[in-house]
């Protein structure tokens, strides 16, 4: 009977197990054909919450014949059904793995359209002057001139201009995708822990006046600018000649080496500045002057672009140090919600691929190389172009990429 029922359209029935016993009330919902998610006939089925209910039920469905589903089967049917374009597939499990408002609003917009609109966008502009110089090569002496060399010249330079600004926005996409590490280095007893404890509004690191007291890495998460940080708080760095606190060193310069972000804290009653500090890269480290609220000397100058004032213990200076840090992550201002950004290091890949051979093609139009030995640049910028949303893609990519799916989309 179900079969019979009208797409779209909900109906009150019973579970029930091989003896005819009730397993529990359901409502059944058929979506039927291009009206499904995945473009094919489907059933879903509302049954009461609850793991041992749900779980009855599946296994009896699992029982009449169905069988589960592969990771991102779903969403591969909708691509392969034409509901969907890979960008906009990929987008779906950035949507469910999104850790932060930011992250969610960039995979809706993938989601909505709006990354295919630009790289079909990409395509038709150099379609259009692909057929141009196919011309020019088929028709040499017919004297065809549809728009002058200049403005081809023009054209392209335009569009590889503009995948260049899209392949800028992977910085932005990729802090919003994976998040941010931040590291406290600095020497010992200089307040990295009490100021990881401030950060977090939690009691996360021993704090103690005795030196060298972290000597492992502590990690823990925070939200900060609509973001994800992972905060790692770090042995302080000084020559000893202490075992276990000489490995815990080692592994403060390596966090520091890999860390997106760098909090140098310094202590204002002791402004020496340690031996490490020509080790920071400068774009990328925040001087943290802590201990503000007690007596202290007059601070030297540090050439670094981002500095602060705080105290720890008190927890004043807090939002400057936040703001600080907001303004090393985001170089030219955060994001709108309205702009594309690129998220996805296959896309990134894809749409550098596309740009070199552009970049190919114009230096061989301007040094006057002849249009046929060029076609082969524009292939591999179109075929480049077409992996992204899936026009020409291997099906061991597609399953690469689908595999990476949770179970049931």
């Amino acid at each position: 009977p179900v079969r019979s029922y009208a797409s779209h359209t909900a109906h009150y029935g019973k579970i029930v197990d091989e003896s005819g016993g009730k397993i529990d009330d359901v409502l059944i919902l058929p979506m039927l054909g291009k009206r499904s998610y995945c473009g094919e006939d489907t059933v879903e089925i509302f049954c009461h919450g609850g793991s041992l209910i749900t779980r009855r039920v599946l296994e009896r469905v699992l029982q009449a014949g169905a069988r589960a589903a592969f990771p991102g089967e779903f969403t591969f049917k909708a691509f392969i059904n034409g509901k969907l374009d890979l960008a906009q597939a990929e987008a779906v499990q950035e949507l469910i793995g999104a850790k932060n408002e930011k992250a969610l609003d960039a995979a809706e917009k993938q989601l909505e359209g709006a990354l295919s609109i630009k790289v079909r966008g990409f395509q038709q502009s150099l379609t259009d002057l692909a057929a141009i110089l196919e011309a020019w090569v088929d028709f040499p002496d017919e004297g065809l001139e549809f728009i002058s060399m200049d403005e081809i010249l023009e054209r392209l330079g335009s569009v590889r201009q503009e995948i260049l600004s899209l392949i800028e926005t992977f910085h932005e996409g990729k802090i919003l995708h994976d998040g941010l590490s931040l590291c406290l280095v600095g020497a010992p007893n200089v307040g990295k822990s009490s100021l990881m404890n401030a950060l977090l509004d939690k009691e996360r690191a021993i704090v103690s006046s005795i030196p060298g007291t972290t000597r492992d890495l502590l990690e823990d998460q925070m939200r900060l600018a609509g973001l994800n940080f992972k905060v790692l708080d770090t042995a302080g760095i000084r020559e000893t000649d202490e075992e276990i606190e000489r490995e815990g060193i080692k592994r403060s310069r390596q966090a520091m080496q890999e860390a997106d972000l760098i909090l140098l804290v310094l202590d204002v009653q002791h402004p020496e500045l340690p031996s490490f500090c020509n080790e920071l890269p400068k774009e990328k480290t925040v001087v943290v002057w802590n201990k503000n609220d007690l007596q202290h000397p007059e601070r030297p100058y540090l050439d670094f672009p981002h500095a602060c004032t705080v105290s720890a213990l008190n927890r004043t200076g807090m939002k400057e140090l936040k703001d600080e840090i907001e303004k090393v992550v985001w170089k030219h201002g955060p994001p709108s919600k309205e702009e594309v950004l690129v998220t996805n290091i296959r896309h990134k890949e894809s749409l550098q691929e596309a740009e070199m051979a552009l970049g190919q093609l114009l230096d061989g139009l301007r040094k006057g190389v002849s249009p046929e030995f060029l076609a082969l640049e524009m292939r591999t910028a179109l075929r480049a172009l077409g992996k992204i949303i899936g026009t020409n893609i291997s099906e061991d990519i597609l399953d690469s990429i689908f595999s990476t799916f949770c179970i049931g989309k």
